[in-house]
C-alpha cells in the first residue's frame, strides 16, 4: 500500500472515532447541524458527524454561586454591605445555549443587580429579622427572569449583612434603650398591681372591724419575735373598745 493509501486510511480512522462522544449522566449535548439547531443528546453514547455538526456540551447539575458583596441603601437610608448566595441549574439545554450568550455571567450579574433592587426596597430591621422573606422574593424575581434562559433558581441565601462600626453602636444604644424602656414598664405595671391589691385590702378591713384588729394582733405577734426589749406600739380604739366589750360579757 502507497504512503498516499495509509494516510487516507489513517485519516479515515481518525474521522469515524471522532464521530464518537460520551456524555455523563448529569450531561447534554446541543447539537448544531450547518449552524442551526437540531437536537439535544445524551447522555451515554451519542454520534457528532465532524464539520456538519457541532455539540455544545451543558452541565445539569446544581450551581452553587457567590453573589459578590453589594453596597446597599435600605429604605431608612443605613447602608450596609450585603452578599448572597444562589443554587441554580439548567433544566432546558437549549434556550440556555441559544437564548443566552453565557448563562453564568448573565445569571450572576441578573443576581446582583436584584439583590440591591430588592432590599433597597426594605428597612434596615427587616435585612435582620426579615431574611427568610427577603429570599423568598429574591428567589422568585430572579426564577422568573431566568426561566427564559431554560433556568431554574431553586434558592437565594442572604449570608451576611454588615454594618460600619457607628451603625453597630447606634444599634446597640437603642437595643439598650429598649431593654430599659420594658423593665419600666413592667415595674410600673407590678407597682399598679400592687396599689390595686393594697387598695382591696384597705377596703376590706374597713369593712370589717374584727378583720381590722386581728391584723393588728398578728403585727405584735411578728414585732415580739424581734430581738429589741421595748415595744412601742399604737393601740386603736376600736380594739380596746372590743376588748372591753368581750371582757364585760
Amino acid at each position: 500500500m502507497s504512503y498516499f493509501g495509509i494516510t487516507l486510511v489513517t485519516l479515515l480512522v481518525l474521522f469515524l472515532f471522532s464521530m464518537f462522544r460520551i456524555l455523563r449522566e448529569y450531561e447534554r449535548g446541543v447539537i448544531f447541524m450547518l449552524g442551526r439547531f437540531y437536537k439535544v443528546k445524551g447522555p451515554g453514547l451519542i454520534i457528532v458527524v465532524p464539520v456538519i455538526q457541532q455539540m455544545v456540551k451543558v452541565d445539569l447539575r446544581t450551581v452553587v454561586m457567590d453573589v459578590p458583596t453589594q453596597d446597599v441603601i435600605s429604605l431608612d437610608n443605613v447602608s450596609v454591605k450585603v452578599n448572597a448566595v444562589l443554587y441554580f441549574r439548567v433544566v432546558d439545554p437549549e434556550r440556555s445555549i441559544i437564548q443566552v450568550e453565557n448563562f453564568l455571567e448573565a445569571t450572576s450579574q441578573l443576581s446582583q443587580t436584584t439583590l440591591r433592587s430588592v432590599l433597597g426596597q426594605h428597612e434596615l430591621d427587616d435585612m435582620l429579622a426579615g431574611r427568610e422573606r427577603l429570599n423568598a422574593d429574591i428567589q422568585a424575581i430572579l426564577d422568573q427572569q431566568t426561566d427564559a434562559w431554560g433556568i431554574k433558581v431553586s434558592n437565594v441565601e442572604i449570608k451576611h449583612v454588615d454594618l460600619d462600626e457607628s451603625m453597630i453602636r447606634a444599634i446597640a444604644k437603642q437595643a439598650e434603650a429598649e431593654r430599659e424602656r420594658r423593665a419600666k414598664v413592667i415595674h410600673a405595671d407590678g407597682e399598679f398591681e400592687a396599689a390595686e391589691k393594697l387598695l382591696g385590702a384597705a377596703n376590706t378591713l374597713a369593712k370589717q372591724n374584727q378583720a381590722l384588729q386581728l391584723r393588728y394582733l398578728q403585727t405584735l405577734t411578728e414585732i415580739a419575735g424581734d430581738k429589741s426589749n421595748t415595744i412601742v406600739f399604737p393601740l386603736p380604739i376600736d380594739l380596746v373598745e372590743g376588748l372591753k366589750k368581750v371582757g364585760g360579757a
